[in-house]
Parts: structure tokens; C-alpha cells; sequence
């Protein structure tokens, strides 16, 4: 197992314990998320922790697959589902990399909170984008440290990952995070910045045309 894996088993319970930040904003991003749900809709999120958003999300659409690394998170996502006797989620303990699927095969992808912490959150992005459907949805919520004074944090963070403390962290802004979104073949429906140094909430949608060399082959 990786330092990063064991970071996160290690403070899974207390994740799972700790108050949303901003309950205001996070009801918000809920109700416009579900904005663009149907109840026939298959639904992926990756790095989807203890599942929290995942079984709020459930009653909405027809089944959630939810995928996470570490293996504490999944443990307490599929404790909460028992106890909140929700049953169309499936969750799976894997990564995005080691994950797979056909091509167009979801409605929705969810990558909330997550894409700041991968080391490949622009092929990530391009894979989302290949396995929705065409007119699907991309919906993130992402920290971009570069537009925040986190980024002058940025040694602080490399030690503390070297040492197991903290997981590593991607720097980059929303403009960044947009332009990519928009060269793989997205465009911005909606965008959000609910305080400064807050995460930005995005919903980017495919287009209904295939589009060459634009996130397929």
C-alpha cells in the first residue's frame, strides 16, 4: 500500500466524523447537482471518500457506482448505506487509473473534492470525458490552490506528503482547470465560487456530437 493510500485509511473515521465546512454551500451544490439528474440515470463518481454525497445523491437516479482507494472509506461508505438502507449504489474500492469502462457508458461523473489531489487530474478529465454519454455531465468541486494563498504553502505540503502527513497537492487555478475541461471537448453549464479560497464548483457538459481527437479514438 502507498503513502497515500495509508494517509487516508489512517484518518478515514475521522473524516467521516467532521462537519461540513460550509453546510450552505454544500446544500446548494447538492440541490444544482441534482438539477441535471433523471431517475433512469447511471451515475460514476470517483474519490467519492465515505460516501456521504453518494447516498444523499442515491434517491435521484437509478444506481451510483462510487469508487475510492482507500479501503477505510469504502468500509464506512458501505456501513452508511446499510444504516441509511439505501441500495443502489455499489461501491468499489479502486482507484480512477485502475478503474474501467466502456466508453459512454455514464450519465453523470462526479469528481468532487478529488482532482486536486491526483497527479494526472488532466487525463482524468479526458478519461471522465470519454466514458459519458454523449450530452453527459462532468460536475467537480475542486480546490484550485493557485488562486488562493494556499499556494505560498506549497513547500509545507511537499514535506508534509514526505512524511506521511498530508496527501500531495496539486497547484493549479480555475482558469487551468477550465481550459482543460474545454479542450477535452466540455463546455462550462455552470460555475461557482461560493467564498474566496473556497473550492469552485463546475458543470461541464459533453457535447451530443462525437467529436474527433477531442476525448476519442
Amino acid at each position: 500500500m502507498d503513502k497515500t493510500a495509508k494517509f487516508w485509511n489512517r484518518i478515514a473515521e475521522y473524516y467521516s466524523k467532521r462537519p461540513v465546512n460550509d453546510e450552505a454551500a454544500y446544500r446548494k451544490k447538492l440541490e444544482k447537482t441534482r438539477s441535471y439528474f433523471r431517475p433512469d440515470m447511471e451515475i460514476l463518481e470517483f474519490g467519492c471518500g465515505t460516501g456521504t454525497t453518494a447516498i444523499a445523491h442515491a434517491p435521484y437516479v437509478k444506481h451510483i457506482l462510487a469508487i475510492d482507494f482507500s479501503t477505510e472509506m469504502i468500509r464506512i461508505c458501505l456501513e452508511k448505506a446499510e444504516v441509511a438502507d439505501i441500495n443502489n449504489i455499489t461501491f468499489q474500492c479502486s482507484s480512477f487509473d485502475d478503474f474501467s469502462a466502456p466508453d459512454a457508458s455514464f450519465d453523470v461523473v462526479l469528481g468532487l473534492n478529488t482532482l486536486h489531489l491526483l497527479d494526472n487530474w488532466e487525463e482524468v478529465i479526458r478519461r471522465a470525458h470519454k466514458m459519458l454519454k454523449p450530452g453527459g455531465v462532468f460536475i467537480s468541486s475542486t480546490p484550485c490552490i493557485g488562486d488562493t494563498i494556499f499556494r505560498f504553502f506549497k513547500p509545507v505540503a511537499f514535506i508534509g506528503h514526505f512524511f506521511g502527513l498530508l496527501p500531495m497537492l496539486r497547484i493549479f487555478t480555475a482558469k487551468h482547470l477550465e481550459k482543460c475541461l474545454t479542450d477535452t471537448g466540455f463546455f462550462i453549464d455552470y460555475q461557482w465560487l461560493p467564498k474566496k479560497n473556497s473550492a469552485v464548483f463546475m458543470v461541464a457538459k459533453r457535447s451530443f456530437e462525437k467529436q474527433k481527437g477531442v476525448g476519442d479514438n
